[in-house]
């Protein structure tokens, strides 16, 4: 089955059904018994948000079909002009397996990254050729949408005074470099309020 085309479109019982290989009165008895939640077209025929179906997916301990996995990851974007720490910080988010990963190597890229993209949390270095992390950073936050995405900063930098700076202008947290990858990994799930398994 091809995913729709609309995320945002309502799934029916019968797809449901076709998704979780159970039958059509088995979805009808998750919505009559209030597990499922749904709600009802004024032709009386149940309906159900995506993201209802992924939370009562997950509530129950079944898979997510192929179909959903893309947006049940969370989407990071990595806004750095070092290619060389580019390559490293995709190979150390890939070993999850469980995030969408954009890059931008400079702040032009990152603005339209983040438009595109619409990434829930960005690791943002701070020198950078053209905008720097600080005008990238602020960019974000006066951004519709931006409020909510977490800002992780990566610097080579040392002085007190830069991390000041970028935390007031809207930066989540940071990390020195160089740092160790797990550590990077943690600080990203306890960001995203991921529990470790």
């Amino acid at each position: 089955m091809k995913p729709l085309e609309n995320a945002k479109l309502p799934l029916t019982t019968g797809q449901i059904a076709r998704y979780c290989h159970v039958t059509h009165r088995g979805v009808l008895k998750w919505v009559e018994s209030g597990k499922l939640k749904a709600y009802r077209t004024p032709g009386k025929h149940s309906r159900v948000n995506e993201e209802d179906f992924l939370k009562f997916l997950k509530t129950y301990g079944m898979p997510v079909p192929e179909e959903f996995q893309a947006s049940t990851k969370k989407r990071i974007l990595i806004v750095d002009d070092d290619r060389g720490m580019v390559h490293s910080l995709r190979r150390a988010l890939m070993m999850d397996n469980k995030y969408l990963i954009e890059v931008a190597y400079d702040g032009f890229q990152a603005g339209r990254r983040f438009s595109d993209f619409k990434p829930d949390f960005i690791i943002l270095d701070i020198c950078m050729p053209g905008l720097d992390g600080y005008q990238v950073c602020e960019y974000i936050r006066h951004s519709d949408g931006g409020a909510k995405v977490k800002i992780l900063v990566i610097t080579a930098m040392g002085e007190g005074q830069e991390i000041k700076k970028i935390m007031d202008l809207g930066a989540d947290d940071f990390l020195r470099k160089p740092f160790n990858n797990e550590v990077l990994r943690q600080k990203i799930k306890d960001m995203l309020g991921e529990k470790n398994p």
